[in-house]
């Protein structure tokens, strides 16, 4: 890092060759964006799409990417020459990291050109469910990671690997979480069983293998599949199969990484944009936005939190900014071990879930959603249900013991009620499924260290065009002005609407 600052991250991106997986999702647009934004002068982005062919690839980029309102500022700078720039700069590859050399063949001409030309890997590709198929989450997230790194490996000029994973790898963890690297094996928990990644991927394919003996529907294969890879998750002290399977793909890292020059990025909630490209762009309810768009739908009767909860959340340009400095802070570093990277805010910058609940009430009562019926949608402030046992009880109060007392009629009358409590009983089983779903990092009780990401900081505050076009220091957010005036907004402008 001290020997980085001869120029500027800007200087420093021109000419570069960039291999980007996982470019249609939300963080890594932004990352796209604003290289290509900051930077005209890069020399080449590779996107790797999961797509058939080319075309599909290409057609997939232009309607997942470059045609979303996020660059809306670049294509106002390049005007009628937009798609001219991008077409010189972007090259889209079809291509899975699931598989080896990304499908792309052991000898062919575009593999042997990456690995001449390629400067620098970002890995931004993975499945974020958190509850997801383990064939699914064990092939993106884990193998995903190794086949990523051979092919790093083959890179003749590679200065850089980056890969993006998520600061909950650390399970349920309490207290404060530092940035240290996961060992090979290494499980949560006191299991007696030993965390050995390539038994699991013969349980999951004995487990697939038993459920297509069994000629089960796909349907009830994908819900089998998902509830093994949380049994599997659980087993060795994780609380879902996404956590799990990025945990499992550091190990990798760790353990094959050899002499790469590494860097991992542990984000915690990525949010909408704070500033850049413009502020509030966000795409898909993210996490904590499942509840605030249920509270702007006027249904969201309660609020799960309390004075102690607190969220990390941090805006996904800030992310963005964090994993450029990273990698080009570290180009060619010499370290046999990953440098890591918490971008978080709950050391610096906590966040009371509380406020969260308050900052969604006082947006909504000013600037209501407007009904199917014309008219604004009534808002009122939920109930704060401090503990899972006093949310269990209200929805047993609440809903449960209407249902029940509505099934016994149904019998009496011969079923007439049959289609209600079938509706009224898979709503109720949704809402459980994903309050039990977010339980961990609603009571969350652990604080991210991020000294490592600080020394980042503090390595582009000498050059004050950097530290102003690089921002991502959280100190410098004000919550409630962020939430009330920015997030919020973008999120009822973007997806609600």
């Amino acid at each position: 890092m001290e020997n980085f600052m001869n120029g500027s991250i800007v200087e420093s991106l021109e000419n570069k060759t960039i291999f980007i997986t996982g470019s249609t999702g939300f963080l890594a647009k932004i990352f796209v964006e604003k290289l290509l934004r900051v930077q005209p002068k890069l020399n080449h982005l590779f996107l790797l799409l999961r797509a058939p062919d080319p075309e599909s690839a290409v057609q997939r980029f232009h309607t997942e990417v470059t045609s979303k309102e996020l660059f809306r500022v670049l294509r106002s700078t390049h005007g009628a020459k937009f798609n001219t720039f991008i077409s010189e700069k972007v090259t889209v590859i079809a291509g899975d990291i699931a598989l080896k050399n990304f499908g792309l063949g052991e000898d062919s001409d575009l593999l042997n050109n990456l690995f001449k030309d390629v400067d620098i890997v970002a890995s931004f590709a993975a499945t974020t469910k958190f509850i997801e198929r383990y064939d699914v989450a064990l092939e993106v997230n884990t193998l995903g990671v190794k086949n990523v790194l051979d092919f790093a490996k083959k890179c003749a000029k590679l200065e850089m690997l980056v890969h993006v994973s998520t600061a909950y790898v650390c399970g349920e963890e309490s207290g404060v979480i530092s940035e240290k690297p996961f060992l090979m094996g290494k499980t949560l928990n006191q299991t007696s069983e030993v965390l050995d990644i390539e038994a699991e991927l013969k349980h999951m394919r004995t487990r697939l293998e038993e459920l297509k003996a069994l000629q089960v529907s796909k349907s009830e294969e994908t819900e089998a599949m998902e509830n093994f890879g949380l049994e599997r998750s659980r087993a060795f002290g994780w609380p879902n199969t996404y956590v799990f399977t990025k945990a499992m793909g550091e190990m990798f890292i760790g353990k094959y990484g050899g002499t790469v020059p590494i860097v991992i990025i542990r984000p915690t909630i990525i949010t909408g944009t704070y500033k850049e490209p413009f502020p509030g762009w966000i795409e898909g309810a993210r996490t904590i936005d499942t509840f605030l768009v249920a509270g702007a739908k006027g249904k969201l009767p309660c609020f799960l939190g309390n004075a102690e909860s607190m969220l990390d959340v941090v805006p996904g340009d800030m992310v963005a900014n964090a994993v450029i400095v990273a990698m080009v802070v570290n180009a060619n570093h010499q370290s046999s071990n990953p440098f890591i990277y918490q971008v978080c805010s709950s050391q610096t910058s906590p966040l009371s879930a509380i406020k969260l609940r308050d900052y969604s009430h006082s947006y909504l009562l000013k600037n209501p959603l407007i009904g199917k019926d014309g008219n604004p949608v009534n808002v009122v402030m939920p109930i704060c249900l401090p503990t899972m046992d006093s949310f269990r009880r209200y929805i047993f109060v609440k809903y449960m013991l209407p249902l029940k007392v509505l099934e016994l009629v149904n019998i009496a009358l011969c079923q007439y009620f049959k289609d209600t409590c079938k509706v009224m009983n898979s709503k109720i089983n949704r809402v459980m499924h994903l309050v039990e779903v977010h339980e961990p990092y609603i009571f969350f009780k652990g604080k991210f260290d991020d000294l490592n990401t600080e020394r980042l900081r503090m390595a582009i505050r000498a050059n004050e065009t950097d530290a102003k076009l690089f921002y991502f220091d959280p100190k410098s957010l004000d919550w409630d002005d962020y939430f009330v005036n920015i997030h919020i907004p973008g999120l009822v402008k973007f997806v609600i609407r």
